[in-house]
């Protein structure tokens, strides 16, 4: 996959300097285009936004690659959609920039070919409390989600009760305990939501790298669109 790095908001780009830290009001991100992107010029492309974990934060983008799709991207790995991996100020948490997040998605499909149906976000133990508070924010964004080792913060997941969620936490995490992802799933089943959870039996906080490993969670996430959008991405 072509990897580049950017900023959100573009605009900021000039303030923004490398060994420096990141502005409050901006994100460093990196984009990982298929190898065949420009094979058909027409063609629209599902988008995974990815979220890393606390010990990723920082000024430097290399940090949100070490784990999860970006690093297997970096790797050699080929996924059949566009992948994009922002990352959160050393002073900042997720669950803090889920505006800047939706910002940076609407620049991300203003600049590249994204089928807006096709919008999935996953993310690991900080990034799992983020995907999770990002769809509860956005619930109309995205086709599906998939947090890992994740959490809410004093909020209700009944937002995401339409989203089809996946979500996976190891039963020995004592970082995050496997209570914070039981109360949701159990808050989403008593909805009848679409929610699959996958305990890893004697994991402990590590769950995302077996998560990662699995190709049926990547046809699972590109499997799911949003129903609210026909095939050019206009609203029925």
């Amino acid at each position: 996959m072509r990897r580049s790095r950017h900023i959100a908001p573009a605009r900021l780009s000039s303030h923004v300097r490398d060994g420096e830290p990141t502005p409050a009001d901006a994100l460093r991100y990196l984009v990982h285009l298929p190898d065949d992107y420009d094979a058909d010029r027409e063609k629209l492309w599902p988008l995974v936004l990815f979220l890393h974990g606390a010990g990723e934060r920082g000024s430097d983008i290399d940090l949100a690659a070490v784990h999860g799709p970006p690093m297997l991207a970096d790797a050699g790995r080929e996924f059949p959609f566009v992948l994009v991996t922002p990352q959160c100020a050393e002073s900042s948490q997720w669950v803090a920039e889920v505006s800047t997040l939706s910002a940076l998605l609407d620049e991300v499909v203003a600049a590249h070919r994204i089928d807006p149906a096709r919008i999935s976000v996953t993310g690991l133990s900080m990034g799992g409390f983020g995907t999770w508070s990002l769809a509860v924010r956005y619930p109309e964004r995205f086709a599906a989600i998939a947090p890992i080792c994740g959490g809410l913060w004093m909020q209700s997941a009944a937002p995401v009760r339409s989203l089809p969620v996946w979500a996976f936490h190891g039963d020995a995490d004592d970082v995050v305990p496997i209570s914070a992802t039981e109360q949701i799933v159990t808050e989403l089943q008593s909805l009848d939501a679409d929610v699959r959870f996958t305990r890893y039996a004697g994991v402990g906080h590590d769950s995302w790298t077996e998560t990662y490993a699995n190709p049926e969670f990547y046809d699972w996430l590109l499997s799911h669109r949003r129903v609210d959008l026909d095939t050019e991405g206009t609203a029925r």
